[in-house]
């Protein structure tokens, strides 16, 4: 399973489609993170400022049809997407729990 970190406003956008973030058309990959920590870091560092709820999406990459490649970006190494999200490789939205001061605190699954 891997993780993608989105506003809910982008991804209930387009329920009937593949999800296809900005990132996709300006970088030809969907960014995602090896696991639960890896997502919270993500949402604390690139998503602190953005306003309304967060979600992180588990994907199970056996379900997708783009190819999944593990890349180094700096220390670490990140799964990169190379096409859309299908919605059914989606297993589970979790909701991204943000202190006052907007840092993420925890991944609780969404009601």
């Amino acid at each position: 399973m891997i993780f993608h970190v989105v506003p809910l406003a982008e991804w209930a956008a387009d329920p009937g489609l593949p999800y296809r973030p900005a990132s996709l058309a300006r970088e030809g990959f969907v960014h995602c993170s090896a696991d639960a920590a890896g997502a919270l870091a993500v949402a604390g560092a690139h998503y602190r400022d953005v306003p309304g709820t967060l979600l992180a999406l588990v994907v199970d990459e056996e379900l997708l049809t783009a190819e999944v490649r593990w890349e180094e970006s700096g220390t670490d190494v990140f799964p990169h997407v190379y096409g859309p999200l299908e919605r059914s490789a989606v297993t589970a939205v979790l909701e991204v729990r943000r202190g006052t001061d907007g840092e993420a605190r925890e991944l609780v699954p969404r009601a």
